[in-house]
């Protein structure tokens, strides 16, 4: 009898064992289901002499995530996992090796979101890196958020950061501190990455993109508080012989008017507005306006003398200036402005109606607007100075088309990038 008991309570406990969940096993570069989050908690630690790295959480910040997209389901662990993650004021090696540690920890599923302060300290009339700083070290304090900050160093370099970063596949938002010059080299660093999304916080001198939002956008754009964890928007780009611009891509004199502003922004008696009219008067008084190109639009080609050539996705550039009003940076139509060349006396009366985007009140054999979806410009004579939301550059031709829906842009609730469109 003792026996039947002891056999009894032996299928008992086997019963029991088979019907109590298992915690489910991590297999190592493998995508997992399922797992127990206490399994992978991890202690901070230093490696080498580099110090301790710093840990991340995972927060969500897209609809998408890329084990659901591949057929798999989402890593259930991650939100409550911490994982090794130091991608700043690493030496390049450091800095690769770190990025390829965090391409593994995405091959098995497991992601989390980064905030990153990209900074260029030569933007603005001051230095703003110590109030970037505090805004950053906030979010850090009140929202437990993994938080790094990230100085420039040259021209270029906000680009080859961000677009290591993104290259891991894990999820990140850049914060573009800077003017239009430190937005562009991001947005083209995480162009068609879709686990990367940007935003601003404008210390630059002009900021023309921020007032696509609406004149009462940038004071909510200054403060980080207000944008960690604003809605995602798709933003249209357009491709300049592979380069992309987030607002206007200009060619002609509005271009070499730009590219002089940077001399008379470093003036502390001239604003962002101030610095432009600068550069207009100078080239103006000093220089020809029109050069001979060969203009394709689609299948229509004209040869003539032009003034300028503009395509815009969005509608400010040189400190305020509208030449399409009606142009909206989501709706994948791209305006390009055409104006022939004429005498400097008629530039100067036909300035205003062109900058304020009365376009359509003006002489219509001289400017033209057309949405033309592939635009190329040839020079017939000398080069092409070409901006792209204020960085400019030199060729023989370009050419200009939509990328659609290619950067993810999050801003503070409420604020639409088409908000002051017409």
């Amino acid at each position: 009898m003792g026996r039947a008991a002891a056999d009894n309570r032996s299928k008992s406990n086997r019963i029991a064992t088979s019907t109590r969940p298992r915690r489910a096993q991590v297999f190592p570069f493998q995508r997992h289901r399922e797992c127990s989050s206490s399994r992978l908690q991890s202690k901070p630690f230093s490696w080498g002499s580099k110090g301790a790295f710093s840990f991340a959480k995972e927060n969500g910040p897209f609809d998408s995530h890329p084990c659901a997209a591949q057929g798999y389901p989402r890593c259930t662990c991650a939100a409550n996992s911490q994982l090794l993650y130091n991608l700043l004021t690493l030496c390049p090696f450091h800095f690769q090796m770190t990025c390829g540690i965090l391409k593994i920890a995405n091959c098995i599923g497991v992601s989390f979101l980064k905030h990153i302060f990209i900074i260029n300290p030569a933007a603005g009339k001051k230095d703003s890196r110590q109030r970037v700083y505090a805004m950053a070290e906030a979010l850090k304090r009140n929202h437990n958020l993994d938080v790094e900050c990230m100085l420039t160093k040259s021209r270029g370099h906000a680009t080859a950061l961000t677009r290591a970063i993104a290259e891991t596949g894990d999820y990140v938002r850049f914060y573009a501190c800077g003017g239009d010059g430190t937005v562009n080299e991001i947005a083209n660093g995480i162009a068609g990455f879709p686990n990367a999304a940007m935003t601003c916080i404008p210390i630059g001198t002009g900021n023309d993109f921020l007032k696509n939002f609406g004149k009462d956008a940038e004071p909510l754009f200054l403060d980080a508080e207000n944008l960690w964890n604003g809605d995602v928007t798709p933003l249209d780009l357009i491709d300049c012989n592979g380069k992309y611009c987030l607002t206007i891509a200009c060619t002609g004199i509005d271009a070499r008017i730009a590219e002089s502003v940077h001399e008379f922004g470093a003036s502390p008696m001239l604003s962002g507005r101030g610095s432009y009219l600068a550069s207009v008067a100078v080239n103006f008084l000093f220089h020809k306006i029109g050069r001979r190109w060969r203009v394709t639009l689609d299948d229509e080609v004209i040869e003539d003398t032009f003034a300028l050539v503009s395509m815009c996705n969005g509608r400010y550039y040189g400190g305020g200036s509208t030449p399409v009003p009606e142009a909206r940076m989501t709706d994948g139509v791209l305006h390009t402005v055409l104006v022939k060349n004429v005498s400097k006396a008629r530039f100067a009366t036909l300035f205003g109606g062109y900058s304020a985007g009365d376009y359509k009140k003006l002489p219509q054999d001289i400017i033209r607007v057309s949405t033309a979806k592939l635009v190329r410009i040839e020079a017939l004579e000398g080069d092409l100075t070409t901006c792209l939301d204020g960085e400019s550059m030199h060729s023989q031709c370009v050419t200009l088309k939509l990328a659609d829906k290619k950067v993810n842009f999050f801003a503070p609730k409420g604020c639409d990038p088409d908000a002051t469109a017409r």
